[in-house]
């Protein structure tokens, strides 16, 4: 029998087990990082991300447990993807590195999306967002408009400090042309997580699909 793949062929991977940031509700800080544990895992090595770009088309440098800025190679990573024309997309959260080597990044596959996990606004986002410099990260995501062919993306994950500035961060958003979108969360610890948002159009239901409203999405 013969197979027929179909043209576009999509990994989603982390790239990496490292990330400078303590999200409270993220697996590796409660599963791990909580109870004195170091985070398990390793850095893909070179002779598998060339084996990826040999039978990808997309890749997706997540963020679900890493942060793929902190592979060592991750800029020759972009590069290799971008002279064999795969589309990627980058999600980011942590803001150690600076801004040079963001545009070093950015130069290196012009034509990634990346996205920016931003919880709140600049200066509140470290609520959430453990040891982040929201406003670091901000500054670089104005600043890579500058170089990206695609427009960047401000990811929002809506808590409980952060549900009453949406507006605002969408019209700021659109002030250093960037897109927005606010993602809902089921990752509580209990209906008494200080995280968990008040307002009930930001609470995840039963029933309620990844498309709840216009630019809101679900995050598991």
């Amino acid at each position: 029998m013969n197979y027929t793949f179909f043209n576009r062929r999509a990994v989603n991977i982390d790239l990496t087990h490292r990330c400078a940031i303590e999200c409270p509700n993220c697996p590796r800080q409660f599963a791990f990082r909580d109870k004195g544990l170091k985070v398990p895992g390793q850095d893909l090595s070179d002779s598998n991300f060339e084996k990826i770009l040999d039978h990808m088309t997309t890749i997706d440098f997540e963020g679900q447990y890493s942060d793929p800025v902190h592979h060592p190679k991750f800029i020759e990573f972009l590069e290799k993807s971008y002279v064999k024309k795969i589309d990627v997309e980058v999600h980011n959260a942590s803001s150690v590195k600076s801004l040079k080597w963001y545009i070093k990044a950015f130069k290196a596959h012009p034509f990634a999306r990346w996205k920016f996990a931003i919880d709140g606004l600049p200066k509140d986002s470290h609520k959430y967002r453990i040891n982040q410099d929201g406003e670091k990260l901000f500054n670089v995501m104005k600043e890579s408009v500058n170089y990206l062919k695609v427009k960047p993306t401000w990811q929002y994950i809506v808590f409980k400090y952060n549900q009453n500035d949406i507006d605002y961060a969408s019209l700021l958003a659109d002030s250093i042309d960037v897109d927005f979108y606010t993602l809902i969360s089921s990752r509580w610890r209990g209906p008494n997580d200080p995280y968990k948002p008040t307002r009930k159009k930001y609470i995840l239901d039963k029933g309620r699909g990844p498309l709840a409203f216009q630019k809101d999405f679900l995050w598991q």
